[in-house]
């Protein structure tokens, strides 16, 4: 019988991390590490895609952290079900191969719906009058009413915005730890995102990043401590990160500059100005350190992409041939993907005027910003919401990576599960096949 495989998803983990990081440390001393290359764009959801599918975005179709779906003209960011992942994942391999490897997965993205045995997602209800109700989507059902009552809510503001921190890693240690004692799954995967927030706040290599690396550690140890009790038996490890952080100095607004072309529209309402994506010539859905560019009639992609490639930070405008090129030729992307230069990042604003920017702007609104926005990490005290200086955000990711400070480590308590692949080492797409290889 095989002893059970953790696999650890922890967001901006470098090498020159595990001096604070013990635990981790000793797991790959006793095992092995090697450089880990995410494939492009290097961010949460396509890399989480990549990992667990073995297959590269123009293939599982996650090509960013939101979707455009253009038959709705709509944008949908961090909400969408595991159906949006087009390619098989680990726990449906191993089902095929055998019905009685169970799998479970803890705060992944796209995992609501997945064919994994046991499931835990943070899935917040929206109430009708514009609260949110704290929940987790679980499988089975009933396991997040069983988890609040040991353990409380998931601390759904610790996990994103100006409070976020160790209390949600700690929560998804804690109900990892009663997963696996109450189920025991042969597989398990659990997404650790402590690193993430120091990084961008402050720079990956900052003092509070360098604390947030020796903060983890501990928690990480009461899970590598707990889970050998939880199983009564010692699980194999591995332990990857998703990409890693780079310091930026610099953020690139395509929004602002399609606009002053006359590209993008907006409509205007009591509430400031909104991006009308319907009637926009072309509009960029920026992530991190990159953007889809979405450009509604194709005569029009010549223009949007001669506005773009002048505009300072950007390395790159990719056409459908480039696109092809970095395995992200996708129908699901933009007409033109926008990649930065490694010390700059791409905000999402539109609207020339402070004083005209949308309501949400100023909070803490994942899924109606058409955008990922990492300024929902910081406060502005004098007006009780979040800031709109994108200049504070200090860490970011996402571009092509190849050699030095992009790419993260993968690290196994068994030597033989992580070969050396020599400098160029291992890639996200490989851990899939690590995964299956290992249960035969």
């Amino acid at each position: 019988m095989k002893r059970p495989l953790i696999l650890l998803s922890i967001p901006a983990l470098r090498e020159k991390d595990l001096p604070q990081m013990p635990r981790l440390h000793g797991l790959a001393e006793v095992g092995s590490a090697a450089p880990l290359v995410p494939a492009f764009p290097a961010v949460t959801c396509p890399v989480q895609a990549t990992m667990t599918t073995g297959k590269r975005p123009s293939q599982h179709g996650v090509v960013g952290n939101g979707f455009f779906w253009r038959d709705k003209a709509r944008v949908e960011m961090w909400t969408a079900w595991n159906d949006c992942i087009l390619c098989p994942q680990v726990w449906d391999l191993l089902h095929e191969r055998d019905a009685g490897i169970t799998s479970a997965v803890w705060f992944a993205m796209h995992s609501k719906g997945c064919g994994a045995d046991y499931v835990c997602t943070p899935a917040p209800i929206h109430n009708p009058d514009g609260s949110e109700s704290l929940w987790c989507y679980t499988k089975p059902e009933s396991l997040y009413g069983s988890l609040r009552d040991r353990l409380g809510d998931f601390p759904l503001q610790h996990f994103w915005g100006p409070m976020a921190g160790m209390a949600s890693s700690r929560w998804i240690v804690d109900s990892a730890l009663h997963a696996a004692e109450t189920y025991r799954p042969d597989f398990f995967m659990i997404y650790v995102p402590h690193l993430d927030y120091a990084a961008q706040k402050k720079g990956p290599d900052s003092a509070e990043a360098v604390q947030a690396a020796a903060d983890l550690n501990e928690e990480l140890a009461r899970l590598i401590d707990g889970l050998p009790a939880a199983y009564e038996s010692d699980p194999v490890w591995l332990v990857a990160s998703e990409y890693a952080m780079r310091e930026v100095q610099h953020v690139a607004l395509p929004n602002r500059r399609l606009r002053e072309a006359g590209l993008l529209a907006v409509r205007h309402s009591d509430d400031g100005e909104y991006m009308d994506v319907a009637a926009s010539r072309a509009w960029a859905m920026a992530d991190h350190q990159f953007s889809h560019v979405f450009v509604r009639d194709s005569a029009d992609v010549p223009q949007a992409a001669a506005t773009l490639r002048d505009l300072p930070g950007i390395a790159s405008v990719l056409d459908d041939a480039e696109q092809a090129r970095y395995g992200i030729d996708h129908p699901r992307s933009g007409e033109l993907i926008l990649v930065s230069d490694p010390i700059s990042w791409q905000a999402y604003y539109w609207w020339l005027d402070d004083a005209q920017a949308p309501g949400f702007a100023r909070t803490v609104d994942i899924h109606q910003k058409p955008g990922y926005d990492p300024v929902e990490l910081f406060w502005d005290p004098a007006t009780r919401g979040v800031p709109l200086d994108p200049t504070l955000v200090r860490g970011s990711h996402g571009v092509p990576v190849d050699q030095g400070d992009g790419r993260g480590i993968l690290i196994a308590s068994e030597s033989a599960m992580v070969p050396d692949q020599g400098p160029q080492g291992m890639t996200d797409a490989d851990i899939a096949r690590i995964v299956l290889e290992y249960f035969g």
